[in-house]
């Protein structure tokens, strides 16, 4: 891996040194963007990883002995498998048990549906926040630094004019310094957006596992058996 170049350094240095509150707030602000980016993106990739071992496990469950042998394939507690499995058999128990009240008006196949539902939208919610945080900075990062380049550049031509000197080599260097605003404005932008669609994919495969464990798990409890698979 390549160090970074002395003269990109040295733009940075003078970006930082000459710039007003408005340049330096700007930076900071990117600055801020990129660490809640690459934060955002190490949580959630472990986030991920955990689930897709979990969901490895969910069809181990239908191949063990017994009931608690089949739970602990299933991860911890905080697997949202464990917690689907869990949320079923508490729900199957429970309207067995008061059939009296309210929802005994529902069938059990309605009633379990309804709290594998509620399950798996707890299960959806959290696999799925963080992401609105990349997505935020994916859409303003470069709008951002496009700011900072404009006010860079205003800021550059104020202090050209009051010297009074407009020759080339007077008037490359601040526009140069200014648009690198525009640059760091991407890079803070490319990996949020790119990250957003990698765990959005991955999100999705999870959750399409977790809808045919439920899928199954609703008709294991309702009938004993789990639907059989086609082809």
């Amino acid at each position: 891996m390549t160090s970074p170049s002395p003269v990109a350094a040295m733009d940075l240095s003078l970006l930082w040194t000459q710039g007003d509150w408005v340049t330096r707030s700007v930076a900071l602000l990117l600055l801020a963007m990129s660490i809640a980016t690459w934060s955002v993106i190490a949580l959630k990739s472990w986030d991920l990883w955990r689930a897709r071992r979990q969901a490895a496990g969910a069809e181990q469950f239908w191949h063990s002995a017994s009931l608690p042998e089949g739970m602990r394939h299933l991860g911890a507690s905080d697997s949202p498998f464990h917690q689907l499995a869990t949320q079923g058999q508490e729900a199957h128990a429970h309207h067995r048990q008061n059939a009296n009240e309210l929802h005994g008006s529902l069938s059990a196949s309605d009633w379990i549906s309804m709290c594998l539902r509620n399950s798996m939208d707890g299960s959806q919610a959290r696999l799925q926040s963080g992401l609105s945080i990349l997505a935020s900075i994916g859409s303003t990062a470069p709008f951002v630094g496009l700011f900072g380049t404009v006010w860079g550049i205003y800021h550059a031509l104020m202090g050209i004019s009051a010297s009074g000197a407009a020759t080339i080599d007077k008037v490359a260097g601040p526009i140069g310094e200014a648009l690198i605003m525009t640059a760091l404005g991407l890079a803070v932008a490319i990996p949020a957006v790119l990250a957003y669609n990698a765990l959005l994919r991955g999100n999705r495969r999870v959750l399409l596992q977790l809808q045919r464990f439920a899928h199954d798990l609703h008709a294991y409890l309702i009938t004993g058996a789990r639907v059989a698979s086609k082809g």
